[in-house]
Parts: C-alpha cells; sequence; structure tokens
C-alpha cells in the first residue's frame, strides 16, 4: 500500500524554488530517509505533507488523502516531531503529554495508561511532574518524540529525532523506528546522520536546492553512484610492510592504513581494478592471507552525489 505519493511537486518562496519537481512514493511500513544539506527543501516538503504549506504546483498524497483539504482526518493518522521541540514550557512532561492525548481523541479511560507508558519508555517517568521548561535539550527532544507517538500514528514524521540525545537514549529511539515499521507503521525520516540512515532506512531520497538527486535503498544507491569502495587486505606480518610500501605507489589508491600488524584498508578500488591490485601485492613479495571489498556507505554515496550537483552546476 502507498502511503505517501507525490508527483511533480513544487513550491515556491517569491524567486526562491524550495522544492522542485519532487517524486517520490513511500510503501507501508517503510523507514524513508529523507537526505539533504541545510536549505535542500527537507523541511519544505515535511511541511507540505502535513498541509502546513499549500503546493505551488504538483500533487502530493498522504493516505490517498489530500493534505490541504483533508488535513484534519490525516492528522488522526499522523505524528510529527520536528527538529527543534516546541513544548509547553510552563506544563510538566505529564500535562504536555495528556494534552495532546486529548487533542488526538485518545480515549479518556486510555490516557494515563497511554502517558505513563511513553514516560517510561523515553525515561522521563521520574520527571513526569517537572515543568518542561526545567528539562535539557535532550530531555525535552525524548518529551517531543513520546507526544508525537501519544496516538500511535500510522505514519511518523522524524526530523533529526536523535539530535541532542545520549547514545543510550539514541539506541532506543532506533529500537522504537525498527520496531515501529516492524507493526506495518510507516516512518520518515529526515537525517543528517548517515549512519542512521544507512541502519534504518529501506530506502533514502537525497535533496540538493529542492531537486531530488537519488533514491533507491543504501545498496542499490552505493552501487550505482559510489565513485569506488574501500579494501581490507589481511597480508602476514612480516610482508605488511611491503604492502604498505606498494600500495602507496600505486595510481588511484588512496587513504592507505594499516589497521594491525597485519591488515591493511585502502580505498579507490573499483571491481576491475582489485584483480590488478592483488596481483601487483603477489608479484611485489607481498604474501596475501584474504582481500575483503566493503560496500561503499550511504556517506560515500552523499557525498558523490553532493560533488556531481556542484559540478553540474559549474559547467
Amino acid at each position: 500500500m502507498t502511503v505517501i505519493s507525490t508527483q511533480d511537486l513544487v513550491r515556491r518562496f517569491g524567486d526562491v524554488v524550495a522544492v522542485n519537481g519532487l517524486t517520490f512514493d513511500v510503501e507501508r511500513g517503510e523507514v524513508f530517509g529523507f537526505l539533504g544539506h541545510n536549505g535542500a527543501g527537507k523541511t519544505t516538503t515535511v511541511r507540505l505533507l502535513n498541509g502546513v504549506l499549500s503546493p505551488t504546483s504538483g500533487t502530493m498524497r498522504l493516505f490517498d488523502l489530500d493534505p490541504v483539504e483533508d488535513g484534519p482526518a490525516l492528522r488522526r493518522r499522523v505524528g510529527v516531531l520536528t527538529e527543534s521541540p516546541s513544548l509547553d514550557e510552563r506544563l510538566t512532561a505529564r500535562e504536555n503529554l495528556k494534552i495532546y492525548a486529548e487533542l488526538y481523541d485518545v480515549p479518556a479511560a486510555d490516557v494515563s495508561a497511554r502517558v505513563d507508558e511513553l514516560l517510561g519508555q523515553f525515561d522521563l517517568s521520574e520527571r513526569a511532574d517537572s515543568r518542561a521548561g526545567e528539562f535539557s535539550k535532550g530531555m525535552k527532544q525524548r518529551l517531543a518524540l513520546a507526544r508525537a507517538l501519544i496516538h500511535r500514528p500510522e505514519l511518523l514524521f522524524l526530523d533529526e529525532p536523535t539530535s541532542g540525545l545520549d547514545p543510550m537514549i539514541a539506541h532506543q529511539v532506533h529500537e522504537l523506528i525498527a520496531g515501529y515499521a516492524a507493526e506495518g507503521r510507516t516512518v520518515f525520516m529526515c537525517t543528517h546522520n548517515l549512519y542512521e540512515a544507512q541502519r534504518l532506512c529501506d530506502r533514502v531520497a537525497v535533496l540538493e536546492h529542492g531537486h531530488l538527486l537519488a533514491q533507491g535503498t543504501p545498496h542499490e544507491l552505493a552501487s550505482r553512484y559510489a565513485r569506488s569502495q574501500r579494501l581490507e587486505i589481511e597480508a602476514t606480518p612480516a610482508t605488511l610492510p611491503l604492502a604498505l610500501k606498494t600500495l602507496n605507489k600505486m595510481s588511484g589508491i588512496e587513504d592507505v592504513e594499516a589497521q594491525n600488524h597485519s591488515v591493511i584498508s585502502c580505498s579507490g578500488a573499483t571491481q576491475e581494478t582489485i584483480p590488478d591490485i592483488v596481483a601487483l601485492l603477489v608479484a611485489g613479495g607481498v604474501r596475501i592471507v584474504r582481500v575483503t571489498p566493503l560496500e561503499a556507505s550511504l556517506e560515500d554515496v552523499y557525498f558523490a552525489l553532493h560533488e556531481h550537483a556542484a559540478k553540474g552546476a559549474q559547467s
């Protein structure tokens, strides 16, 4: 089932085109990553999809509903975590959650239990009756995420969901996102954290100045766009210095680094050149134990795409 569908979506602010012809679909149960630099159009797109802004042109549908015309019906099914949590800092954590539970029509008999469940899940039970204004940035982020989940939405928009969180709570949020999708719910996640996106997202879209540069699974994008891949080469300890010397002299091989007494990593290889690299090492006297190609990361893809876009803009 398609949960989000856009076709040639455009949003202008005067002469500025913030979103420029976006076309993509998000399926039920997906964790869909939306990647891009500040000003790429991510937040504007989320505002469009939630009916906060109207498109200049193009179409968008969520659950086959129009976000602008069918806002109230959609809001019952959607949760949103913005990058800067807008909590009522005069109220306690418990009061913030109860108010939103009422706004989202959570049955009155279920509100207290649901609030207590989320306070516990996000390690806020001990501060449940403290005012939100007294909280640290990380605690506010946790409370805002709990608030977005109060009505168990079918679709969850997350803008930098682990910003300001300590590693333990960030790990819990990662598990929550994965579990949420496993239940058949859908997550649309804007993030600068490429490791987070690679770990969590089924598919990603990469934006540059409102344009969609690429979309697909992290593996597909790595295969399609990464310029090269890293290699891990294990040699006998006695021949490791020779391997380092040989690799440093090879054209196109970069970032040569000994990981320990027998393993070297390097970048710049391709599927076509790996056999040649191995042959040169062996011919030079290096005794190789194993060669492991490492798949390009989403970070590699991200920078390759933006470098390509920058060159295109200059030409």
